[in-house]
């Protein structure tokens, strides 16, 4: 995740410690000069007391908005009933308003508002009757409601600015783990891809080259056509390592690059293995017909490793059993396995991969023993599209 630096990163750590409680001090120091200077007049110095102890009191204001915002409403409403208060208090009180409705954990601006407003208008009106009432009435009211209105504006402001921050903050984890997911999807293609291009010719290769010992020692004459299935079969993994690296390295460089195989492959990849003497029955049923890129081509990969499993633990034989029906391509490959207990050895990569390669197109494969010492692959691939089944 990139982190930009803001403003805030560039200020130093004390003043941002310090930056609320000195807010707090700075509103309260211009609540007391208001209090003092503005429209003062000769009043008593119990009254002007209490009237600068109402801003004072702004200092509890973030942890203790509303019994902070209670307190002051209380001792301006005190100085109402000693006499007169000057005309500082009122705009104190809209301060008080204004502070509880930026740091009310509830946003009631316009409650707080009436109750510092009501509680002055009342208790002048008790105390001081009709004298009370006048066209200067109306400087609290600005001061006490207009204080609510800027206040919750910029509780507002503040609530979206944190809502913004914290969807864009959401959006760039996201987009953090969506790369790290494709770049684990792509590891994992890649890996695929490496094990189906490798494995086939790497399992003729070692079996070839333990025939190649067999017939060095018992028949020489006899090696050499061996050691040339061993070349061609070095030869092949080494062209489609290249291409595999090519791509890997510079897409843009590689101009030439043929199609994936799929199905019209089969044949090609059973000549390949009839070659290095494997026997391969091939039965198909249902007339063949072009199907999805995905499926033919995990059609042809599922085939390529189930052979060569069977070719490098199985007796020298295996089964290819091919259906096609309406809406799915069905697969199965088994062979006797070689030796006792029916069991594989291996990375188990490979099972692994067919399994990978049926989820991506939606079909299903069950791989491992059967009854008789055989091994089964059975695998069925939808054509239409719609998902069948799982794995096993």
């Amino acid at each position: 995740m990139v982190v930009r630096a803001s403003g805030s990163e560039k200020r130093p750590p004390a003043l941002d410690r310090y930056r609320g409680p000195l807010g707090d001090l700075a509103l309260t120091a211009v609540g007391v000069h208001i209090v003092l200077f503005v429209g003062y007049t000769a009043v008593p110095t119990g009254m002007m007391l209490l009237s600068v102890l109402c801003p004072v009191l702004l200092l509890g204001r973030r942890r203790f908005p509303v019994p902070a915002a209670l307190a002051a409403t209380a001792v301006a409403v005190l100085a109402v009933v000693l006499g007169r208060p000057p005309d500082g208090l009122f705009v104190a009180a809209g301060l008080v308003s204004y502070s509880v409705a930026v740091y009310s954990p509830r946003r009631r601006p316009w409650f707080y508002a009436c109750v510092v407003w009501g509680s002055l208008m009342v208790v002048g009106t008790v105390v001081h009757g009709g004298d009370w009432w006048s066209a200067d009435q109306f400087a609290p009211f600005a001061f006490i409601f207009g204080g609510a209105g800027v206040g919750d504006s910029i509780r507002l402001r503040q609530a979206y600015i944190a809502e913004v921050t914290e969807r864009a903050m959401q959006a760039e984890v996201t987009r953090d783990e969506e790369a790290r997911r494709r770049v684990i999807d792509e590891r994992l293609r890649i890996a695929r891809e490496l094990h189906d291009v490798v494995a086939h010719h790497i399992a003729v290769i070692s079996v070839h080259a333990g025939a190649a010992d067999h017939v060095l020692r018992a028949e020489p004459e006899k090696v050499w056509p061996v050691l040339g299935h061993i070349r061609t079969a070095a030869d092949a993994v080494l062209e489609e390592l290249k291409s595999v690296i090519g791509v890997l390295r510079d897409p843009d460089e590689v101009r030439d690059v043929g199609p994936a195989p799929g199905v019209e492959r089969l044949q090609e990849l059973l000549a390949g293995l009839r070659t290095t003497g494997f026997a391969v029955r091939h039965e198909q049923h249902g007339e063949s017909r072009p199907l999805p890129a995905v499926v033919s081509l995990a059609v042809y990969r599922i085939v390529q490793e189930a052979l060569t499993n069977a070719h490098r633990h199985g007796d020298g034989g295996a089964v290819l059993y091919l259906e096609y029906t309406a809406d799915l391509v069905r697969i199965e490959v088994t062979n006797r396995v070689a030796g006792s207990g029916g069991g594989r050895t291996g990375s188990g990569f490979g099972l692994i991969g067919m399994r990978e390669r049926a989820a991506a197109a939606h079909g299903s494969i069950v791989a491992g023993p059967v009854a008789g010492g055989l091994f089964r692959v059975h695998a069925e691939l939808p054509t239409d599209g719609r998902r069948r089944g799982g794995v096993t």
